[in-house]
């Protein structure tokens, strides 16, 4: 089996362009050790630290739907509860190496394991 560095993801909500498009379906590949470091000298995130995750994702998130580039501007508007499923994401696939995560049904307790890169509502 190969190593894995790139992870498909769908946001639940997705970024919506000038145009009124909107874009789910997206790429994120692992973190380096550059990619964590180099925007601690960003003076965005000099003058709010909370701002380091919309630098670290716009240099990990390589596709965003029809979108030729991602950059913090698209980072910035995207929905709050879509830049939570992010920074899930990319912890999970940074600490982990794999974006399944183990579930269980509420009602019967069985347990099992779940893309988060799938599209939830398909499943």
């Amino acid at each position: 089996m190969a190593f894995k560095t790139e992870f498909e993801f769908n946001l639940p909500r997705g970024y919506v362009d000038a145009d009124g498009n909107v874009h789910k379906k997206g790429v994120m590949r692992l973190a380096t050790a550059k990619d964590e470091i180099l925007p601690l000298q960003d003076y965005r995130v000099q003058n709010n630290r909370a701002y380091l995750v919309i630098i670290l994702l716009a240099r990990v998130i390589s596709k965003l739907g029809d979108l030729e580039s991602i950059n913090p501007s698209i980072i910035e508007a995207l929905f709050s509860s879509d830049l939570a499923y992010l920074q899930e994401f990319y912890r999970k696939v940074n600490e982990d190496g794999s974006a399944q995560v183990e579930v269980g049904c509420p009602q019967c307790a069985h347990r099992f394991e779940v893309d988060m890169g799938s599209d939830l509502g398909e499943l």
